[in-house]
């Protein structure tokens, strides 16, 4: 109410929990069957349209995906939603191709092996229907065009002498005269001539070339190489809303490129100390902000996110912005600074949140409000009693990912056992999901745990030694540190998750 009796309506609730089913999968792993570590995806990315969908792997190979359930209608997508049409279908893609995007190298200067693996990739503008992307691996990043070409096929040039009779032959049996380049002719020296060039019985026949089929293959071409700019490994880069520029991201650098530009690129953030015994912190994830295109938001190994605005100065080493949550009085362990490290970050569709993930929760952030995060999720409370088994067998160090709707209602991230949660984050919303990354999805309800569950050191003993046997969660339900949801990605307009759980690429809708 608004002073005296003003009747105000009351706001819409919360939207309604989704229900989600299982779409797709590609690369379906048969049981027991060992996965190899090349096929290990490593990033997945839609595009701005979300039409295609490219997935990165450990191998150093980019494969494609484009959707098909929206060109079967004959009118294009955009006209659908104008005509408020319903699409009653699901996405759905079909493999469209690959390629070898980074091979292994060797840096002689520090003999260090340089991994082919993909760590990040995305998008750029599309231009005259081919498509652009970037990808990454640890040192180098490629400009890649993927474009339809048409490969004509030629008939043979010549056919065999005693076929005189052909396409374009002569064929009487009066000796012609051989015409000279200027219309003049041989006459007296003729006879002997043709013994020579042309044999008994007339011209061979000449044939043509002639296309006799027009194919269309899909062409990976490689357009530029941005390499030696990083001296420690990348572990973002990011496209610009200018269409022109992008950022690359290492543990102390971010460096502004131009596309067309390969051989140089500005740095525009340096955190790097004079002494490297007084480092505390380091670079962890770097997004440029989806419209604005002087701004950008990185995070840090701190817990913390700055917003920089490029037209400030050209080194940004002092932030626009600082977001963090301050430390909770009494709480300090040894853990509290690995856990606090923020593996990912994404902007909003609009740019006016920020979502980030660190191991044990998920945040968003208004960018107006640097107090602290607006809604705070649990992802791995239940974990907080065997960090120091975590912390043994380096899973406390597993970077996942994190995503949001297009329309913002929702947020998404990746755990353990192929598990993967979808919270609703609009005002008022309780909605939390826990699907698996199987057929069957909805098979492991988890919930916030409750009950203490039973200690976890005999089990990563066994999980060491290379066993499957899994460890319980506080629902009972069995969890498994060597299978981690860590690369998963949302669809830019639709309720449709894609998700890697090893070598294999599933997909769910709702």
């Amino acid at each position: 109410m608004h002073g005296g009796d003003e009747v105000v309506a009351a706001p819409a609730g919360p939207p309604q929990p989704l229900d989600w089913k299982f779409s797709q999968v590609f690369g379906e792993r048969i049981a027991g069957e060992e996965v190899q570590e090349v096929d290990i995806i490593s990033a997945i990315e839609f595009d701005k349209t979300g039409d295609h969908l490219a997935t990165g792997d450990r191998g150093g190979r980019v494969v494609l995906f484009e959707r098909t359930d929206t060109k079967d209608h004959g009118v294009s997508r955009r006209d659908l939603e104008r005509m408020d049409y319903p699409i009653s279908r699901h996405p759905e893609f079909r493999y469209k191709t690959e390629f070898q995007s980074h091979e292994p190298e060797f840096d002689y200067l520090k003999s260090l092996e340089i991994e082919e693996k993909i760590n990040k990739i995305r998008w750029c503008q599309t231009a005259n229907s081919a498509l652009f992307l970037l990808s990454t691996n640890d040192k180098t990043i490629k400009f890649w065009k993927v474009q339809e070409k048409k490969i004509k096929k030629i008939s043979d040039m010549n056919l065999d002498p005693s076929k005189a009779v052909g396409n374009g032959s002569v064929a009487s049996s009066s000796s012609p005269k051989p015409c000279l380049v200027n219309g003049s002719s041989f006459d007296g020296s003729y006879n002997n001539l043709s013994n020579d060039f042309f044999p008994p019985g007339g011209l061979p026949s000449l044939r043509l070339p002639v296309v006799t089929s027009q194919e269309t293959n899909l062409v990976a071409r490689c357009r530029r190489v941005y390499g030696h700019a990083h001296d420690y490994h990348i572990n973002s880069i990011s496209s610009n809303s200018d269409g022109e520029t992008f950022i690359s991201a290492d543990d102390l650098r971010i460096n502004l490129w131009n596309l067309e530009i390969s051989s140089q690129s500005f740095n525009i953030v340096d955190v790097k100390p004079t002494n490297m015994e007084d480092l505390t912190e380091v670079i962890t994830s770097a997004e440029f902000h989806p419209t604005h295109c002087n701004m950008l938001a990185y995070s840090s190994s701190k817990g913390s996110i700055r917003l920089i605005d490029l037209r400030q100065s050209a080194l940004c080493d002092s932030h626009a912005k600082l977001f963090e949550e301050p430390e909770a009085p009494g709480s300090r362990s040894f853990f509290t600074e690995i856990i606090a490290s923020i593996s990912d970050i994404k902007f909003s569709k609009d740019g006016r949140h920020i979502l980030s993930r660190d191991y044990m929760t998920l945040k968003l952030w208004d960018i107006n409000m640097d107090s602290g995060p607006v809604a705070t999720f649990q992802v791995h409370e239940y974990l907080r009693p065997k960090l120091c088994d975590l912390y043994e067998n380096d899973s406390i160090f597993d970077k996942f990912e994190c995503c949001l709707s297009g329309d913002g209602l929702r947020v998404a991230t990746g755990s353990y056992s192929n598990l993967f949660r979808v919270c609703g984050c609009a005002p008022g919303s309780t909605e939390s999901t826990t699907l698996e990354a199987s057929k069957n999805p909805m098979r492991r309800q988890v919930q916030t745990p409750t009950r203490p569950s039973r200690p976890l050191s005999s089990i990563t003993r066994v999980v060491r030694r290379g066993s499957e046997t899994p460890g319980v969660d506080a629902n009972g339900n069995s969890f498994d540190f060597t299978t981690k949801l860590l690369h998963l990605a949302w669809h830019p307009t639709e309720n449709l998750i894609a998700c890697a759980a090893a070598n294999s690429l599933y997909m769910y809708y709702a």
